[in-house]
């Protein structure tokens, strides 16, 4: 039984999630105890206990002290099984999230499987739908697996009700095949929307107008898509570049006391952020992307790389609990002249080609 002290560096609940995931995939049981100790509401939250619901369903696994506000809890999974599941978060807490929790599971599964998840769906401090479809799906199709996933419904803080469909295949016979990925390439294109379900139209006007002006793209009215009423009221604006060989989506949500103005300059900021520099990921897909490439190493005994802008404090505890699972080392070094750090995972011991 791998123990894991789940206060430790960033202390969120990605350690959480990132210990579901490679529990699955490695069949250790966990114990992770201090879970969020440090948060202003500590332990087990509805989006973390929907996260332990759907790896216990798609593992058959055993589970002690997933109640709410738990700080600890253990985990012993079985054989993950594909197959058709439906998970709700039954608040506006993060679909994405819980995706993220069984996917990496999934991609050594059995057979495919067809997921529903309902809840938020563009949450503060989790990836939105549209990165993890545009940007980061992508990287994990490279891999070498099939993956669709899909917008039924947008789920916004606090009412929810969003809902995503994502189906997912395994790994085929050749397994997954890890790759490098230093460079972003030419840019292909660039474009802004804006969700504004509930709201007023002049909201999105207003934001891609300043988005406009600090970037100097040419948007236009296109650029709002058109929403249903009970997806909201919520608004979302994005910013989506597509390079050659990654694309990265940057968002940022209004709320009732954020002004039109500062949600786009936020936007604008992460976007100057990244073209400031010449790596290839942004810093929330430096943090993502490691997982998955982790597992490909693993299975694969081969080493890859990747550049990014940043390495958090959240992507370095990432790091560390995924080295706890998996034989694999994970290296960074900075890039010369300030230009971000590059990423390395190479396998260990036995698992080396």
């Amino acid at each position: 039984m791998i123990h894991i002290d789940a206060s430790q560096g960033e202390g969120g609940g990605q350690i959480l999630r990132t210990s579901l995931a490679l529990s699955m995939v490695t069949g250790q049981p966990i114990l992770l105890d201090q879970i969020r100790a440090r948060r202003p509401k500590p332990g087990l939250m509805r989006q973390h206990l929907t996260c332990v619901t759907a790896a216990q369903a798609i593992s058959g696994a055993q589970v002690e002290g997933a109640t709410p506000g738990s700080q600890t809890l253990r985990f012993t999974p079985g054989p993950v099984r594909g197959g058709e599941h439906q998970f709700s978060v039954g608040t506006a807490g993060s679909v994405m999230l819980v995706l993220q929790t069984v996917w990496p599971a999934l991609l050594l599964a059995d057979a495919p499987a067809r997921l529903t998840l309902q809840g938020g769906t563009h949450n503060p401090m989790a990836p939105s739908f549209h990165f993890v479809e545009r940007a980061y799906a992508p990287l994990v199709r490279r891999l070498g697996v099939k993956a669709d996933l899909r917008l039924r419904r947008c789920g916004f803080y606090p009412g929810g009700g969003g809902e995503i469909e994502a189906e997912l295949h395994p790994a085929g016979v050749d397994g997954l095949q890890p790759f490098d990925l230093t460079e972003r390439g030419a840019l292909l294109g660039e474009h802004a929307e804006c969700l504004i379900p509930g709201l007023k139209r002049s909201i999105a006007e207003r934001e891609l107008e300043v988005l406009r002006e600090q970037l100097g793209w040419a948007l236009d009215h296109s650029a709002i898509p058109v929403t249903r009423q009970n997806e909201g009221p919520g608004n979302a604006l994005l910013a989506t570049l597509r390079h050659e060989h990654v694309t990265e989506v940057f968002c940022s949500l209004g709320q009732k006391t954020r002004s039109a103005e500062a949600v786009a300059k936020d936007v604008a900021r992460q976007v100057k952020h990244y073209l400031g520099s010449t790596a290839a990921l942004g810093p929330y897909l430096t943090d993502q992307w490691v997982l998955p490439l982790a597992l490909a190493v693993w299975c694969s005994g081969r080493s890859a790389r990747y550049t990014g802008t940043d390495v958090s404090l959240h992507a370095a505890t990432n790091f560390q609990t995924i080295m706890r699972f998996l034989p694999v080392q994970i290296d960074t070094h900075a890039l010369p002249d300030g230009q971000g750090v590059q990423v390395t995972l190479a396998p260990k011991g036995d698992n080396a080609a």
